[in-house]
């Protein structure tokens, strides 16, 4: 069984969005560099808004391959699922999403697409523990991924750390309280305009 990673891009002050869910320069790093994340035959879920994918810096290529390539299901909440309208049914990385809502999926919405609809976060990383069999398990921040941190049910946190102060905003944590320890982070990546951060959670 894999590992559940929270993971996101965030400022250097933990914020993933600010208060209008507009991400700002957060996902910049995707355009600036010439390393296709993806090669062009394995473009089925191009989300860069520009047909030709996301090119980033080698390095940073290189990571996000990986770590995409080990993502068999994603946790998101249902705030990301209507922002995004589910990806159109095809998800950043993985075969499978579990959205934690207390309302069901949108009546006709892409039939075909691995999606589940569940109104407990336990419940949402039991199933996409099973969806994801031997493969990880990835966690959106903010609310609902703080609510999953805070349950106990996260394993790794890995931050893609964008050089911008928000301010204010979405945090990455959610309304999490209280302090959590972690472990050094055993990865760190430097890309141009990101820094790639993977922390174990200390038990």
């Amino acid at each position: 069984m894999g590992s559940v990673i929270m993971h996101n891009v965030v400022s250097v002050d933990g914020f993933i969005a600010d208060e209008a869910d507009d991400v700002g320069p957060l996902h910049e790093w995707y355009f600036n560099g010439d390393t296709p994340i993806a090669e062009a035959a394995d473009q089925r879920y191009d989300h860069s808004g520009t047909g030709n994918g996301f090119k980033v810096s080698r390095a940073s290529a290189e990571y996000v391959r990986t770590m995409w390539a080990g993502i068999g299901a994603i946790v998101m909440g249902r705030h990301l699922f209507d922002l995004v309208n589910g990806w159109e049914g095809q998800p950043p990385t993985g075969d499978h999403v579990v959205v934690v809502s207390h309302r069901p999926k949108p009546e006709g919405w892409h039939p075909e697409a691995s999606y589940h609809f569940v109104d407990d976060v336990t419940d949402a990383v039991s199933r996409a523990r099973k969806l994801a069999g031997k493969r990880d398990v990835a966690v959106t921040a903010g609310d609902v991924g703080g609510q999953i941190f805070g349950a106990g049910l996260v394993d790794e946190v890995a931050m893609d750390v964008v050089p911008v102060v928000f301010g204010s905003g979405k945090r990455f944590f959610g309304r999490l309280a209280g302090q959590r320890l972690l472990e050094d982070p055993h990865l760190v990546v430097q890309g141009e305009r990101v820094l790639h951060l993977r922390f174990s959670v200390r038990r």
